[in-house]
């Protein structure tokens, strides 16, 4: 591993003012999972790390009448431990039990995992079927990026030199709303996902028909993408077996998987079906109030 100059600033405009003077040669470091190991391989070469985790605002977990704030540094066992998110925000608590194990888990962050900008991430599909907005910091300012745009291609994103990612605010969830996130892997040795998806979901007051709904797919492009179309398609709907399937299909109109070693093509656009329909079931089992019969990664 080369060396590098180590910075650990508690407050935010002093992790700006780093990150800035290293004009792309700095680079911060919230869990540092996958940032250490991309160090020692010589994927990258700071001259500086920025260990973000003593930033208060980086470190907010706060959910409240208004949504939830989730700070980029939080890792993912507050995520999932936490009964709010748990209980109305579900995808993500989905999306932390998988990413990585346990042992990582105490300190990989979503804010980490995004801002890495793979296309098979975990925790983007989520972030985006929820709303999610990405609030930036850095030497212009403030700015905010949904979700789904802040990913451009993989590994690459919309942070400019000097900024930082700071939080997720997502909005407050309506009554009878349900989230799910699943994805597929060919053996649980290959920790990273061949399609994955994400759903959020709105009932009536009925609990009939669908008035709001999200989708978000990963692993089918360069980027997580947002299935609106697919979407639109549950609007006003009963969501019947033949509604899903119209769904289902709608989303694999929009995936551009390629081939590798995990799955072909073929064989991840017929997936993004399967899950697309599966996991809008579990979400809209979750808006009715009815326990989901699931176990996180299966």
């Amino acid at each position: 591993m080369r060396d590098f100059d180590y910075a650990a600033p508690t407050t935010l405009a002093d992790a700006v003012m780093l990150l800035s003077r290293g004009n792309g040669a700095a680079r911060p470091l919230a869990g540092g999972t996958d940032l250490i190991d991309h160090v020692r391989t010589g994927r990258l070469a700071p001259d500086t790390v920025v260990d973000i985790k003593k930033i208060a605002e980086l470190n907010v977990l706060e959910a409240s009448p208004q949504g939830l704030r989730l700070g980029a540094a939080v890792p993912c066992y507050r995520v999932y431990g936490h009964a709010a998110i748990v209980a109305d925000y579900s995808a993500l608590a989905d999306s932390g039990h998988i990413i990585g194990g346990v042992q990582i888990q105490t300190r990989a962050s979503f804010g980490g995992n995004v801002c890495n900008s793979g296309p098979a991430a975990d925790s983007t599909p989520s972030l985006i079927a929820l709303g999610a907005v990405c609030v930036i910091a850095g030497p212009k300012g403030t700015r905010e990026v949904p979700a789904e745009d802040f990913c451009t291609d993989p590994s690459k994103n919309v942070l400019q030199p000097g900024e930082l990612l700071v939080e997720f605010r997502i909005p407050a969830r309506a009554k009878n709303s349900g989230s799910h996130y699943r994805r597929f892997i060919p053996r649980n040795e290959m920790d990273i996902a061949v399609v994955s998806v994400a759903a959020s979901v709105t009932l009536d007051d009925a609990k009939q028909k669908i008035i709001a709904a999200r989708i978000s797919l990963g692993a089918v492009a360069p980027k997580p993408l947002l299935a609106t179309d697919a979407a639109a398609v549950l609007i006003g709907q009963v969501p019947t077996d033949d509604i899903l399937a119209k769904a289902a299909d709608a989303a694999r109109k929009i995936a551009t998987p390629i081939t590798d070693m995990r799955g072909t093509a073929e064989y991840r656009t017929h997936l993004v079906g399967v899950l697309v329909t599966r996991v809008l079931q579990a979400a809209i089992t979750r808006a009715k109030g009815e326990k989901l019969d699931y176990r996180p990664g299966h």
